[in-house]
């Protein structure tokens, strides 16, 4: 075949799917899930984007889908008038656009790069990479650990480096100071930023002790320091530290709640019983000394405990447990999250309240002591095809299934609440495939610990991928329901290529 000169010297990966056919093209979207095309006004206008998309298909296969219609041909033509796309309008005469699930998704609007590209097509519904926000053009954006060798042993001048997570709100927060002292600093000083929540980074995070997100440590030429710590910093703040920086200071322990000047009885697992006893009616709240929700809570709890106290015919007194002092009280009470309140009534555990948060609440429900609205059944209690695992079954249910994906969390977890819809949406989809299983481990039940601990889990929600019971890697795609099941779907692909390719061989 006769090919004109520009066609023939245009390098193509095999992996780069041309279509001229509008049922060609109907098919490709209903057989793949993930797919990007290019439409060029003709061959010579595509040419430099094929190049860039050849290297971008290599690195998704498997995940994504490159097309490109050439819409200078004639056959061509027809097909980009159906899909309605021009793109001799377009100033390079090319235009990218994206498809997921069938339909058209987004035009594809960011960063031309490799980088980009491929950040894209594994997460669709992401956010673009740090690096896209030309912002933060004075940032040093390291994308592997060999740059980061390579970096901390040429720069003299003292370094700044973020360790983030692409979803990590805090690290959102920081990054527009964190960029406004990198460009206001620039000579001096150098901030540097590395997304090192893949499991590649195993390594980099030990050595660091990098536990939670953002970690930002200190270097003077290529020796670590200290972290900095101060992650509400303004990008003032950040140059003030760097002209004296120093290891965080410790922070004064705060007073326990029992130790300061209040009216509210603080129980223990000593005068607990004793105390329900002799009162009868007492409303406990179950805390704990790191709780957010609780530390908001207490001032109301106070000042309630304090008008209950001033009330002659009072219709009850509050206590509070520290549930992480008195264990027993709160295995007994079975107190997984904080703060939790219980309502007693003559020596007897009567309600659980969820939502006496003011003191208002408080009072009006102590005058009118009445159930509450029965709560939300917890995850493992609804009918869903997500597995619930515990410590002593969790390997041998794994060695069972070819592919499973785990979520470790914990029930109070914002983020776990977040994606559990999603987890459990995908399990349905793959619920009558034998060799898959989505599968959930409560990390918070004491039985749970020493496996979780075990599993790598240093956060919530963690996602492991097993097969056969084996620890492959960490789940570290979108956390919405279409990323775990394209996690899937890529994973069973694989093994019918696999099993056809045999046949093939027979």
């Amino acid at each position: 075949v006769f090919l004109p000169p520009l066609l023939s010297s245009l390098k193509v990966s095999p992996l780069i799917e041309k279509i001229s056919d509008h049922k060609d093209f109907k098919k490709l979207l209903r057989t793949r899930n993930n797919v990007l095309v290019l439409y060029s006004k003709s061959a010579a206008a595509a040419d430099s984007s094929l190049r860039l998309l050849s290297s971008v298909a290599q690195e998704v296969k498997g995940r994504g889908t490159i097309s490109w219609i050439d819409c200078g041909d004639t056959e061509s033509r027809k097909l980009c008038k159906k899909m309605k796309v021009d793109p001799n309008s377009k100033e390079k005469g090319v235009e990218l656009l994206h498809y997921k699930d069938g339909a058209f998704h987004t035009e594809y609007n960011r960063a031309v790069t490799l980088k980009s590209m491929v950040a894209f097509l594994k997460d669709p519904e992401g956010a673009p990479l740090w690096e896209e926000d030309p912002e933060a053009k004075d940032v040093v954006h390291v994308d592997n650990e060999k740059e980061l060798r390579r970096l901390l042993k040429k720069e003299d001048k003292p370094l700044l480096m973020m360790f983030y997570a692409p979803w990590c709100g805090v690290c959102k927060r920081m990054m527009p100071s964190y960029q406004q002292a990198a460009t206001e600093l620039k000579g001096k000083y150098v901030l540097a930023g590395m997304n090192v929540y893949s499991a590649e980074f195993e390594r980099i995070k030990e050595e660091y002790n990098v536990r939670g997100y953002p970690t930002i440590c200190y270097f003077e030429k290529g020796k670590f320091l200290f972290h900095f710590e101060n992650y509400g910093a303004t990008a003032t703040d950040i140059a003030e530290w760097l002209k004296n920086p120093q290891a965080p200071q410790p922070q004064a322990p705060e007073t326990p709640w029992a130790d300061e000047e209040n009216v509210v009885y603080h129980l223990t697992d000593e005068d607990f019983d004793k105390f329900i006893k002799d009162h009868s009616s007492v409303l406990v709240m179950f805390h704990a000394p790191w709780c957010g929700h609780c530390k908001k809570m207490k001032p109301e709890y106070e000042k309630a405990a304090e008008f209950l106290h001033a009330t002659s015919d009072s219709p009850g007194v509050l206590a509070a447990v520290d549930a992480t002092v008195n264990k027993a009280l709160a295995e007994r009470y079975h107190i997984s999250g904080f703060p939790t309140l219980k309502y007693f009534k003559d020596g007897e555990e009567k309600y659980t309240l969820p939502h006496l948060r003011t003191k208002k609440k408080i009072i009006d429900w102590l005058l009118n002591p009445e159930a509450p609205p029965p709560p939300e059944p917890a995850w493992e209690e609804k009918q869903t095809s997500v597995i619930h695992l515990a410590g002593e079954d969790f390997r041998e249910s794994l060695k069972k299934k070819k592919h499973t994906l785990v979520m470790f969390y914990a029930p109070w977890c914002p983020h776990c609440k977040n994606a559990i819809p999603h987890f459990t949406t995908a399990a349905e989809v793959f619920k009558e495939d034998r060799k898959i299983a989505y599968a959930a481990v409560d990390c918070a039940k004491e039985q749970n610990h020493d496996l979780c601990k075990q599993e790598g889990v240093d956060g919530y929600p963690t996602f492991n991928y097993y097969n056969y019971g084996k620890f492959v890697e960490k789940y570290t795609g979108e956390r919405g329901e279409s990323g775990f099941i394209t996690f899937m779907r890529t994973l069973r692909e694989k093994d019918h290529e696999r099993v056809g390719k045999k046949k093939d061989e027979l």
